[in-house]
């Protein structure tokens, strides 16, 4: 039991062994494989705790990739080093530690401000407005 002294207070705290967890990205997986198949062939290497495989918002296919959580981390490590190239269903995997996740809101967008067209100027810098023609003045070109 692990004891803490605050001030002349004694505040005790039982001592718990954390054991770590480990979440694992398996890529190039078949269309066909399914979470069970996933929980199987990882379950060789040690407990399996979660399995999500990523699937397609519309048409709810699977987009060839997943993961796969698992309590021990020395039996994740394991699995990394032991299930790469392993064949399931026909395709050979890829198996690595997955990157945490951040805190992004998700989901892609469009790219920046400039789709094309012609520069309006206005923007500060040596630009003097008008259209942006090469030698035209108006400042350097813009693609």
């Amino acid at each position: 039991m692990r004891v803490r002294q605050c001030g002349a207070a004694v505040i005790s705290k039982p001592f718990t062994l954390k054991r770590e967890k480990m979440n694992l990205y398996v890529g190039n997986l078949a269309r066909e494989v399914s979470e069970d198949d996933l929980k199987q062939a990882f379950e060789s290497f040690g407990q399996v705790e979660t399995v999500n495989i990523i699937k397609d918002r519309f048409s709810g296919e699977s987009r060839g990739f997943g993961f796969v959580e698992m309590p021990s981390k020395d039996e994740a490590l394991k699995a990394i080093e032991e299930a790469q190239g392993l064949d399931i269903k026909g395709r050979s995997v890829r198996v690595a530690e997955a990157n945490p996740r951040t805190g992004g809101s998700g989901g892609g967008g469009g790219g920046g401000r400039d789709r094309g067209g012609f520069d309006r100027g206005g923007r500060g810098g040596d630009h003097r407005g008008g259209f942006n023609r090469g030698d035209r003045g108006g400042g350097a070109r813009r693609f």
